[in-house]
């Protein structure tokens, strides 16, 4: 069943900070203010690569309205940060390694004199060799930008002899696939308030995914015990990973130490492109063979990630591409390694998917080129492959068994979206793709030579283009010499994928009409003109949820009746706009029984959470409901307890209700709760600790418990101009039982539109070490106009008898499928593959004289 406001009834609640989101009252941290407070600002390095040979600050100290200029030599403690590997300079002093990095920080009465004095430190710099690529920093004569060098992290994986694998193989096809450097355009950037408090603690009010650890790192920096800070984390305006490390934080914290006075820092949106993180570009170079019934006999892989210059959690990034690369597919024999590379590009990090999206792109691209090569239906073709319940995970380790990844293949086979494209495809299906010396990727791949394969594109001499497929002049009958796949040359009117084999311009999968010009593909073609083509496409995924195996990966939450009356619920997590407190409220009304008023949530502040972990790796949902279901009977004993001592009744008779304690049967309080609170012999609490399951392996960042998800899309390619609109999707999710349909929606919703931007328009440039997109003028995201259309999404809720382990993670999925979705319905629609995102359009526009011809006619 879609999900959506019908279909959940009143489970679709208002959500609690909604209100004040809409009507803009809710003040999240960088709104903030103090009397008497400071502005700081951080001056960064002018160069992507240097030696710093001299600081001067002299003269922005005495510029009036300063109160404070900090360099290196003013951190007390430890000049490093990162969460995993404390590599990256709070302040650099011998060195800069990118454009990000800070050299010195102001506080000043206004922001104009901090910026002024910035402009007045002085720092002389002797420009060095700048590593733009990964491969300049693999170089033997590279400079080493660390002591160690310039690899962040290795690993690798195999099983079984690859190289006798792919002897056997029928079929083998090569390709390497490149992914951007996407940011997370969060609305509201980088920043925070920071309060120096009488008692001589610190309070820090600032965005983070993981307010604990940033107590810790800030303690570190600060040299002090981490008691004497204090970090309120919540409400957030958007992270997606991004504000998972400390960003503005070391320096709030220093310039407000050393003033004596609250700062505010905020970063202008050029200034967190310049220094914050980005998702990790990849080059992912994949051959996959498989047998003459579309067996898969051998995979291998190698990655190569642009890290940056600084750790951040590059290296845990890199693990879960690794095991992604792997996916939810059966190989005989595997052969994965890849490497992070330090660079003096930008900062890459943590983002939703956390390597995943840049696997599954790769991944699911060989899935279609391999189906293609041997003529099958790409859906079916990853049936015949796909992992089933009781397999193990993709390093072979014990995991929580689902049969999701054949449900979310089901649902998507069985949705309106493909049933349409199957629909589409009745009147005249493409002839099976056949090449047996290196098609699609070996010896003239996709075009060289004239031929999206050796010896004869993608057929025996010349089907898919006759003399050149694909866009090379290959006119007299494409897929099918003289008009096969339809009357009169459809799938190519006069031309092979399209008139005189322009990639499928002019009349394909339909007469007449280009994918949906003419009548075909749907109705709805009819009124589109002959240069719109019309293309499906579709991606599995598999998602590892949690951090993994060998990470510390705790969760912890209370319960308790608070004086007034109030139930609190206590959990260590940030509401960063995923639906956080919608969700708590949800599980803790249905739960109990009570009502949102009984109900007080208390999350984002260290001072008063447990650790319950970091709010990332789709865990948040999980670790919640798994609480609670630890907490759900001690904290109703005692409490029933309370009230059946006061009224002189069995707790067996009573029940929690809205408002206090009701007869078993309902009806009014009998007792409130603010009753209970007030004649309570003892506390009324309840809490728990625990860790996040992990699998009994040895391998790092293996995980335990996945999702699963199938995504369809339609999209329309215009040939003049070589843009693509994605014009419906659809999205199968197995995840377990849906908590909150509205955040459940949200999230798939929402991690669909920044993968559509990631396959379509995202890119953060980056020249000799420069970022070329500095901001939203140049560096361009989806808007209302790009996200129309209609986005079905399919929760399948099923989980094996007596699994203890409840929802599972969907905070990134719905990120992850849609990009690899999209580049096969653009194939579809216009013949034309890529392996690098986002999708150039130059490659898809047709010539013009290519078009006259199609439009036309002979």
């Amino acid at each position: 069943m879609i999900l959506n406001r019908e279909t959940a009834g009143a489970r679709w609640r208002i959500r609690p900070d909604g209100p004040d989101k809409v009507t803009g009252k809710l003040a999240y941290l960088t709104d903030l203010a103090a009397p008497g407070m400071l502005h700081g600002r951080v001056l960064r390095s002018r160069y992507p690569h240097a030696r710093i040979l001299a600081i001067r600050t002299e003269r922005a100290a005495a510029l009036p309205g300063v109160r404070a200029v900090l360099t290196w030599r003013d951190v007390p403690g430890l000049n490093a940060f990162g969460i995993a590997r404390q590599d990256q300079p709070v302040f650099c002093f011998d060195r800069v390694r990118f454009v990000g990095d800070a050299v010195a920080a102001v506080a000043a009465e206004t922001p104009e004199i901090a910026e002024r004095a910035l402009e007045l430190i002085e720092v002389d710099y002797e420009p060095l060799p700048v590593l733009d690529t990964p491969e300049k920093a693999l170089a033997e004569d590279a400079p080493r930008l660390h002591p160690q060098g310039n690899v962040l992290h290795r690993n690798e994986y195999r099983r079984g002899d690859c190289d006798a694998a792919f002897a056997a193989c029928a079929w083998v096809v090569e390709e390497t696939y490149c992914t951007p450097r996407q940011m997370h355009t969060y609305l509201e950037t980088e920043g925070g308030l920071f309060v120096p408090e009488p008692d001589g603690r610190l309070t820090v009010y600032a965005p983070t995914q993981h307010g604990l650890l940033d107590r810790l790192q800030l303690a570190r920096i600060l040299a002090v015990p981490e008691d004497r800070i204090r970090v309120v984390s919540s409400p957030i305006g958007g992270s997606f990973g991004g504000k998972d490390e400390l960003n503005i934080q070391p320096y709030g914290a220093l310039l407000a130490l050393a003033s004596g006075r609250p700062v505010k820092i905020h970063n202008s949106r050029r200034e967190s492109v310049r220094a914050g993180l980005k998702r990790h570009p990849m080059t992912i170079a994949m051959k996959t063979g498989i047998d003459a019934s579309g067996r898969l006999l051998a995979h291998r892989v190698r990655i190569i990630a642009d890290t940056g210059p600084y750790a951040t959690l590059g290296a845990e990034v890199l693990n879960f591409a690794t095991e992604h690369a792997i996916g939810p597919y059966r190989y005989a024999t595997i052969d994965v390694e890849s490497v992070s590379v330090y660079t003096n590009n930008g900062m890459s990090g943590e983002f939703r998917g956390f390597g995943g999206n840049q696997a599954i792109f790769a991944l699911e691209g060989q899935m279609d080129r391999l189906a293609e090569r041997i003529g099958m239906d790409p859906w079916e073709f990853r049936l015949i492959n796909l992992r089933r319940m009781g397999d193990p995970g993709p390093f072979r380790q014990r995991i929580a068994q689902t049969d999701g990844a054949y449900q979310v293949w089901q649902r998507l086979k069985e949705s309106p979206l493909w049933r349409e494209r199957e629909a589409a495809r009745s009147g005249g299906p493409p002839a099976a793709s056949e090449d047996a010396d290196g098609a699609n990727g070996a010896d003239g791949a996709n075009g060289a030579d004239g031929t999206n394969g050796a010896g004869g594109a993608n057929g025996a001499d010349g089907a898919n283009g006759a003399g050149g497929a694909n866009g090379a002049d290959g006119a007299g009958g494409a897929n099918g010499a003289g008009g096969a796949n339809g009357a009169d040359g459809a799938n190519g009117a006069g031309g092979a994928n399209g008139a005189d084999g322009a990639s499928g311009a002019g009349g394909a999968d339909g007469s007449g009409g280009a994918n949906g010009a003419g009548d075909a593909n749907g109705a709805d073609g009819a009124s589109r003109p002959p240069w719109v083509h019309v293309g499906y496409g579709a991606a599995m995924v598999m998602h590892g949820f949690g951090l993994g195996y060998g990470i510390p990966d705790p969760a912890a939450g209370r319960l308790r009746l608070a004086e007034d009356g109030r139930i609190e619920a206590i959990f260590g997590y940030e509401e960063f706009g995923q639906g956080l407190l919608a969700t708590i409220e949800t599980l803790m009304v249905e739960t109990f029984g009570i009502a949102p008023d009984d109900l007080r949530i208390i999350c984002g502040d260290t001072d008063r959470v447990p650790d319950s972990g970091s709010s990332t790796a789709s865990r948040t949902t999980a670790m919640i409901w798994q609480s609670l279901r630890r907490m759900e009977e001690p904290f109703r004993r005692k409490l029933l307890g309370a009230a059946a001592g006061m009224l002189g009744r069995p707790a067996g008779g009573l029940r929690l209700g809205p408002g206090g304690v009701t007869d078993a049967e309902g009806g009014a309080p009998l007792v409130r709760y603010a009753e209970i609170a007030a004649k309570a012999a003892e506390p009324i609490a309840a809490g728990t600790q625990f860790h996040f399951p992990v699998s009994d392996t040895d391998r790092i960042g293996a995980h335990f418990l996945y999702s699963y998800a199938a995504a369809a899309v339609k999209v329309e390619v215009d040939l003049l101009t070589g843009r693509v609109r994605v014009l419906n999707q659809y999205h199968a999710v197995a995840a377990g039982p849906v908590v909150n349909p509205q955040g459940y929606v949200g999230q798939i919703e929402g991690g669909a539109g920044m993968a559509l931007g990631y396959a379509l328009m995202e890119d953060a440039i980056m020249e000799n070490g420069r970022y070329l997109t500095g901001n939203l003028d140049t560096y361009l995201i989806p808007t209302i106009a790009d996200l129309g259309g209609n986005v079905a999404v399919e929760p399948i809720e099923d989980l094996p008898e007596g699994d203890p382990y409840g929802p599972r993670g969907i905070g990134e999925i719905g990120s992850v499928g849609l990009a690899p979705a999209i580049a096969e319905a653009v194939r579809d629609a216009t013949g034309v593959r890529v392996n690098r995102l986002p999708i150039d359009p130059a490659l898809l526009i047709c010539p013009p004289e290519k078009l006259w011809k199609a439009v036309s006619g002979p």
